[in-house]
């Protein structure tokens, strides 16, 4: 069988395109760390040429031969240099001029323990130069300018320039990415409330003809129960996107209803409690949606367990602050998927959007400004889910 090459799907490919692109950024890093390099060398031969050209001009100074126009050219050419710091010294290390080093200059010239120092420093750096005069030998110690000093460290500088762009930039495109995802969710949720909407309508009408034609009360009471409930899911999904109206209630009342909802509909292979210490904790929140979130946290331990365990809400006041917890004995989640299982389109499952995590973080980070976080989870205890909500003042 013979393999078709197609460029379409090279491109499409998101791993190669990610290893391409860090391909690209390493040659542009590479080459950019290569040129500053070349340029700092290619200064630095430059200043060893100044220097040399310093050192002869000196010689030509002190020659008894040479011209006054000679010795104008070469003290010009002494002169000239304002950038590189030298010291000329004699044959007995006694300083006998200081160039570029003002700030230093008396020190040099009066103290020998600091000259001797200083000359030990300059030595590290280069060589020293030696100059022939008629009267003998001096020599001269200099370093590298402080322009050549500064772009010595220039690649390292723009290296960690770079670096940090990247990293905005990964920052940036993943944050956007998210923000994108998060309204791409939103705007499901709010399509499948409208949706939802009109079969409902219909539904409630087909309730009434219903009694009209004299069906069990009881069995009209209980559809009716379950369509006011899709009526309700409906409506929590139509609040995603907007800010909803938050107006003090009490989370415990919350918890019992949300529980003796989903108590019967569970699988009976359920141990489920609910316990809770204080009778009274009030909360601003929107009952509706945390009541969504708390079904959320239920139905998941239900799914993780396959229907075989024991479940528990706790509701409970600490430090001013209320708390939910949802816990299971399951297997738990791996510690490498904690954080990940509330973003948008993350899931475990088979069938599922990845939708009930992530809108339960935005229903209680953004809307309720609490908090909510898996507590613990590990194969000997099960998992905690905690939810944080600030107090009714």
């Amino acid at each position: 069988m013979k393999l078709k090459f197609d460029p379409q799907n090279l491109l499409n490919n998101r791993n190669l395109n990610k290893w391409l692109g860090f391909a690209l950024a390493s040659m542009i890093v590479i080459l950019t760390i290569w040129m500053s390099n070349s340029i700092v060398q290619n200064l630095k031969e430059e200043e060893q040429k100044k220097m040399e050209t310093i050192v002869k001009a000196t010689e030509l100074l002190g020659s008894l031969d040479t011209s006054d126009d000679a010795r104008r050219i070469a003290l010009k050419i002494i002169e000239d240099n304002t950038s590189m710091p030298m010291i000329l010294v004699d044959e007995n290390k006694e300083a006998y001029e200081v160039r570029n080093l003002e700030k230093l200059e008396n020190d040099l010239l009066t103290d020998s323990i600091f000259l001797k120092q200083k000359l030990s420093e300059l030595e590290a750096i280069h060589d020293p130069i030696e100059v022939n005069l008629p009267f003998g030998k001096q020599y001269i110690y200099y370093q590298n300018s402080s322009l050549l000093t500064k772009l010595r460290y220039y690649p390292l500088a723009l290296l960690i320039i770079l670096l940090s762009f990247a990293a905005f930039t990964v920052w940036y495109f993943r944050t956007l990415e998210r923000t994108q995802r998060s309204f791409l969710w939103a705007g499901m949720a709010k399509e499948t409330a409208h949706q939802i909407g009109t079969p409902l309508s219909s539904l409630l009408g087909w309730i009434e003809i219903l009694r009209l034609e004299n069906v069990d009360p009881d069995t009209l009471s209980e559809i009716e129960n379950d369509v006011q409930r899709l009526n309700q899911i409906a409506e929590r999904f139509s609040k995603i996107g907007s800010r909803p109206t938050l107006h003090p209630h009490n989370i415990v009342e919350i918890c019992e209803n949300t529980y003796n909802y989903l108590k019967p509909r569970i699988s009976t292979g359920i141990n489920f409690q609910l316990r809770t210490k204080s009778s009274e904790i009030m909360v601003d929140c929107n009952p509706e949606l945390l009541s969504w979130v708390l079904e959320n946290l239920v139905r998941n331990a239900v799914d993780a367990m396959q229907n075989r365990g024991k479940i528990e809400i706790r509701a409970s006041i600490k430090d001013n602050k209320a708390v939910i917890t949802v816990t299971d004995d399951g297997s738990g989640i791996p510690s490498k998927l904690q954080k990940r299982i509330f973003e948008p389109g993350y899931t475990t499952k088979k069938r599922g959007w990845g939708l009930g995590l992530s809108l339960a973080k935005r229903i209680i980070n953004e809307y309720h400004d609490g908090q909510i976080f898996v507590a613990q989870s590990d194969k000997e205890h099960g998992t905690q889910f905690k939810i944080i909500l600030k107090t009714s003042i």
